[in-house]
C-alpha cells in the first residue's frame, strides 16, 4: 500500500523513510484508511509535492491539517477539489489577493495550479479522519515534514516562507533567515481574519516583489 511521491522528494528524504518514527507513522496511516473515512484520498497524501519538485520550490505556504469534511481535500494546503464550497480560509485567502492585486476572485478553490508555479502547499500533518480535526496529529507527521521544511531551508536558497498564525509562524527555527525570506501574519481564518490580523498584510505582492528582484518568474496567483 504505497503511496507515490515526486522522486526529487524521495531523493532529499531518504534518510527519513527508514527510521522507525516513519515506519510506525505509515502503519497508523495505513490501518486508519482501512479501517475509517480519512482524507485526503489516500492516493493524494503526498499531492503537495508532486504538484511541486523540491527544485523548483520558489514559495512555502504551511497548513495545519487536511480539511475533513466529504470531497474538500486535495493534499495541498488550503485547497479544495473543483466544484467545492470554498472554506472560511481559503475565502479569505482569496479576498485578500483580490485587494492586494486586483485579481477577481476565483470560480475554483484548486490550488494546484499554485503548485506548479513552485508553491509548495504544506499541511504539517498530510492525513485526518474524517469529522475529526487533529486526529491525526503527534503520530509522525509534524516530525516529516519539519524534515521537509530543514532541507528545503539547508539544500535549497532564496525561498520565500509564508507563516500564517502562531502554528505556522513556530517553524521559523527550522529556517535559515539569513538565506530566505520570512513573510508572517494572522491566519486567514475568520476567527484571526476579523479581529484585522489577516487582511492587509498584501503577502501576494510582497512574495511576488521578492521574485522579481531575484531574476525569477512571479506567481500567478
Amino acid at each position: 500500500m504505497n503511496v507515490y511521491l515526486d522522486q526529487s522528494w524521495r531523493n532529499e528524504l531518504e534518510q527519513e523513510f527508514d527510521k522507525p518514527y516513519y515506519k510506525n507513522l505509515m502503519q497508523f496511516v495505513k490501518s486508519e484508511y482501512e479501517q475509517h473515512t480519512c482524507y485526503p484520498e489516500y492516493s493524494n497524501i503526498f499531492s503537495a509535492f508532486n504538484h511541486c519538485k523540491f527544485q523548483n520550490t520558489k514559495v512555502v505556504i504551511i497548513g495545519q491539517d487536511p480539511y475533513h469534511g466529504p470531497d474538500q481535500a486535495n493534499g495541498l494546503c488550503f485547497s479544495v477539489k473543483e466544484g467545492i464550497k470554498h472554506p472560511p480560509s481559503l475565502v479569505n485567502i482569496f479576498k485578500e489577493i483580490e485587494s492586494d492585486l486586483g485579481n477577481p476572485y476565483p470560480e475554483s478553490g484548486n490550488l494546484e495550479k499554485w503548485g506548479k508555479q513552485g508553491v509548495l502547499l504544506l499541511n504539517a500533518t498530510l492525513t485526518v479522519r474524517a469529522h475529526e480535526p487533529g486526529s491525526h496529529q503527534r503520530q509522525g507527521w509534524e516530525v516529516f515534514t519539519d524534515a521537509v521544511i530543514s532541507k528545503l531551508s539547508k539544500n535549497r536558497d532564496n525561498v520565500i516562507f509564508m507563516l500564517w498564525g502562531g502554528y505556522a509562524k513556530k517553524k521559523v527555527k527550522l529556517i535559515d533567515t539569513n538565506k530566505h525570506h520570512i513573510l508572517t501574519s494572522g491566519h486567514p481564518s475568520p476567527l484571526s481574519a476579523n479581529r484585522g490580523y489577516w487582511f492587509g498584510n498584501e503577502h501576494f505582492s510582497s512574495c511576488n516583489k521578492i521574485l522579481t528582484n531575484l531574476g525569477n518568474k512571479c506567481i500567478a496567483w
